[in-house]
């Protein structure tokens, strides 16, 4: 055979049958995050886009929350679903499991947040309004974000999130409970890597959709870049600009609505 080395037709058989697995797996993460950013965008029609709004009731914030989190955090988790599916085909049930289990994650912090935002805003007494301390909150939490890039603890989590075959090997637990629980494990390690990318969108605003694309682009460039060092550097540059340009000029910043006392005043 000339040294070339042909395939059974079984085993060639099974090959286009995963590629059509993990094809559809694909498109189904991608047509669910469309889905999801429409929605989120018909959901937060009209509302202040700006830093500090108002959360709104619990049970829209959960639900908005929970649709943000898909449309973002789909498609950087697709090569971890995918790896995931490659591995268990033969029990395609635990891929709703493993998704369900990271969303899990992200809605005890959305959770965490919400409860965090509204103690604050009853406690606060006006110093996290834009025009006292809010400015420099915003700008001094995208800071901090940049900073948390080159942190040990941030390395850590994003290297979890960039070897999807490693974290599987080490955590890997049959059945729908061990495909919830290595849901679970990795949204904790999504969440180590994100938690400060999710503050910055907070601090930018949190209902606005055109920064809700900022934040999930960097999140999937950091996670996605073949190049981490270039990849790091990148969102690291973009956060500081980010919080340089609300400190010094927010006027200036494109896409940023800034808070008027009037508003702040309606918004309490």
């Amino acid at each position: 055979m000339g040294g070339l080395a042909v395939a059974a037709p079984g085993a060639r058989s099974a090959g286009q049958l995963l590629l059509r697995w993990q094809l559809a797996i694909v498109g189904a993460l991608i047509v669910l995050a469309a889905l999801a950013w429409w929605s989120t965008g018909a959901r937060m029609a009209g509302m202040d886009a700006g830093p500090g709004t108002d959360p709104g009731a619990l049970g829209f914030y959960v639900t908005t929350w929970l649709v943000m989190m898909a449309a973002m955090m789909f498609p950087s988790i697709a090569p971890m679903v995918l790896t995931y599916a490659r591995l268990q085909r033969r029990r395609r049930g635990g891929i709703a499991f493993f998704v369900a289990g990271y969303l899990l994650v992200w809605t005890a912090a959305g959770l965490l947040g919400y409860a965090v935002i509204k103690l604050g805003r009853d406690l606060d007494g006006g110093f996290f309004a834009w025009h006292n301390a809010g400015r420099w909150t915003a700008a001094g939490v995208l800071a901090a974000a940049a900073i948390y890039e080159f942190t040990p603890a941030k390395y850590a989590c994003l290297g979890r999130c960039r070897s999807p075959f490693g974290f599987l090997v080490t955590e890997w637990r049959d059945g729908l409970g061990g495909a919830l629980r290595m849901g679970v494990v990795h949204g904790g390690w999504c969440l180590g890597c994100c938690w400060l990318l999710m503050a910055g969108l907070f601090a930018l605003g949190a209902m606005s959709v055109p920064w809700m694309i900022v934040i999930g682009v960097l999140i999937t460039v950091e996670k996605l870049l073949p190049w981490r060092g270039a990849a790091t550097g990148v969102v690291a540059a973009t956060l500081v600009a980010l919080a340089i340009g609300v400190a010094a000029a927010p006027a200036r910043v494109p896409g940023l609505t800034i808070p008027s006392s009037h508003a702040m005043e309606m918004m309490r």
